[in-house]
């Protein structure tokens, strides 16, 4: 049973004290089987990702929760500094707890693979979202990829990048699922198709989202906790749960702590 996440760090460090947002009240609320933490886009900031697991720890503590479950919505990598460090963590951490942590695969994570599989098509898209970071992360050369690269600059990185990225990191990858769910909670990276159920949603929308997501109401009791929208702030209104407050750049990693009966609280770093 996992008790607390420093045990699944295998570390103490001292961290800064959560910060409450403000909690929006809904006359249906989100009711997952165990407390779950749901955790936005981290974008490379491994500094954030070991600060945002104290304050869970420390939220966990506080409520006396067992067995509870963490799920990563995607988006580990680009524009950040760090995102071999957080690629290493992430596998590290669901690794060692699969009955505990879930991580999602983002569009990110997707771009990555598309551009191993297909560098020449593909690289040119994932270097405007941000690859140069992760490329450099990994040790690998991003000269030849600016401004007007030669033809062959893309397939040379995408070989020097499969040197470093370990195999079974790109397995791990690979086999990162696109949703999760417990009780009315579905955690997906971009967001949904109002207009079909959860289980019929089509991988693009899950990684991507979907034109009418934030405006049309589901029709049903589900709740979509979320990243991939920038926002200056969490929300959680007409059953949307949005996490991603920009990290990278803003500092604010931030988690949505779900009770089993509803109540939740943003954690931010």
């Amino acid at each position: 049973m996992l008790r607390s996440v420093k045990s699944l760090l295998g570390r103490n460090k001292q961290g800064k004290k959560a910060e409450q947002a403000p909690v929006a009240v809904a006359q249906d609320l989100p009711c997952p089987e165990q407390q779950t933490y749901v955790i936005g886009d981290i974008h490379g900031r491994a500094d954030l990702l070991e600060l945002m697991l104290e304050l869970i720890d420390a939220h966990i503590g506080g409520t006396s929760a067992t067995d509870p479950k963490l799920v990563f919505v995607g988006d580990y990598i680009d524009l950040g500094p760090d995102s071999a460090v957080v690629l290493q963590r992430m596998q590290e951490l669901q690794e060692s707890f699969p009955d505990n942590v879930v991580c999602l695969m983002g569009n990110h994570e997707r771009m990555l693979l598309d551009f191993l599989a297909d560098p020449t098509t593909r690289g040119p898209r994932w270097l405007r979202a941000g690859a140069a970071e992760t490329l450099r992360s990994f040790g690998v050369a991003t000269a030849d990829l600016e401004d007007t690269p030669e033809y062959d600059a893309f397939p040379a990185a995408a070989h020097s990048l499969r040197r470093r990225l370990p195999k079974s990191t790109q397995e791990w990858l690979e086999n990162l699922p696109l949703s999760w769910t417990s009780g009315n909670l579905w955690v997906v990276h971009a967001g949904a198709d109002p207009g079909h159920a959860m289980e019929d949603q089509t991988a693009r929308v899950l990684l991507w989202g979907h034109p009418e997501f934030d405006s049309a109401s589901r029709g049903d009791d589900v709740w979509i906790a979320h990243g991939h929208t920038e926002m200056d702030a969490p929300l959680a209104v007409e059953g949307r749960i949005a996490t991603d407050t920009a990290a990278w750049k803003s500092g604010r990693l931030t988690a949505c702590a779900i009770r089993t009966d509803g109540r939740h609280d943003f954690l931010q770093t």
